[in-house]
């Protein structure tokens, strides 16, 4: 009996499926990235800075490797650390998240948390995102945030932007910076923040300090209501993580999903948001993890970001 000609394509199909899926565990969820662009929002006249755009490591005791690369990344000396959340991967974590970031002590940083820096890694069906941005489960495993926020602004010197704000010297130049906690579990507070910069611009104010030579805004995840509060209270370039570059992506085509609101085109890198005629440049980091329930990654290689502020032409 004739083999029915649909088998052939079945099985290429097959095997095409399982390849991407052994390169997506196996190669790419590995292939870790620097990237390098350029964000043109520093006035006129003024030296670049070099910001090291940290998000979504996603930690595991077992990830070495990965924690090696984030040491290493030391190396470029970096002006400021901006760290976006999702550091914790596992109930564990924190040991190798000391381990790793301990690399930067000394070089300033801002950060705010993610979701997963407040609740262990569970479980969920990859094709619910394609309903929308995935939904908290019931019963979360609780994380120490305490202690990794203590770690952070106690042995880093990071400032921590949850719901915040704050004014740093970096080298000769006063820079303001604002966040919010994490929108994906509607942890966010605009109000606190702006109350926080408020106080921030009084005492600068007081101090008769010299006026900021740029503010930047910090979020976890990058839903439009947030970017545009951000661009509300003067930002003038916006970091955020949370996407994943989508995670898994179409060559060609891009990220399927984003799990917030934020356009499909945006998903990562350099982009620039627009709010009210404003517009402000907006860095999405793809990240350097993924869940450990989800590890895979197609056609979107974890990363960190190396990006440059220069002079707005």
């Amino acid at each position: 009996m004739a083999s029915s000609p649909l088998k052939p394509v079945l099985w290429t199909t097959a095997a095409l499926g399982l390849g991407a899926l052994a390169w997506g565990t196996l190669i790419e969820r590995n292939a870790f990235t620097l990237r390098r662009v350029t964000a043109p929002v520093l006035e006129p006249g003024e030296a670049p800075l070099r910001v090291l755009h940290l998000s979504d490591m996603h930690l595991a005791p077992w990830q070495t490797g990965k924690s090696a690369w984030v040491q290493a990344l030391a190396e470029h000396e970096p002006d400021l650390i901006v760290n976006t959340g999702d550091n914790l991967g596992h109930t564990e974590a924190l040991p190798i998240v000391r381990e790793t970031l301990s690399a930067f002590e000394g070089i300033p940083g801002v950060f705010v948390n993610g979701s997963n820096d407040y609740f262990g890694p569970e479980f969920k069906n990859p094709f619910k995102y394609f309903a929308g941005p995935s939904e908290a489960h019931h019963n979360p495993v609780r994380l120490d945030t305490p202690l990794l926020m203590s770690f952070f602004e106690n042995e880093l010197g990071w400032a921590n932007l949850n719901n915040s704000a704050a004014s740093l010297t970096i080298g000769d130049r006063r820079i303001v910076f604002m966040g919010v906690d994490d929108p994906h579990r509607n942890f966010d507070s605009v109000s606190k923040m702006t109350r926080s910069i408020d106080e921030v611009e009084a005492a600068e104010s007081a101090a008769d300090a010299p006026a900021p030579s740029l503010t930047v805004g910090v979020t976890h995840a990058p839903y439009q209501r947030i970017l545009n509060a951000l661009m509300d209270r003067g930002s003038e370039i916006l970091f955020a993580g949370h996407t994943h570059g989508g995670q898994v992506c179409v060559p060609g085509f891009g990220a399927l999903v984003t799990n917030c609101d934020i356009p499909r085109e945006q998903v990562k890198g350099l982009s620039w948001w627009t709010h009210n005629n404003r517009t402000s440049a907006l860095h999405v980091s793809a990240g350097l993890g993924t869940s450990i329930y989800a590890p895979v990654r197609f056609a979107c290689a974890p990363e960190a970001t190396l990006v440059t502020l220069v002079p707005r032409v």
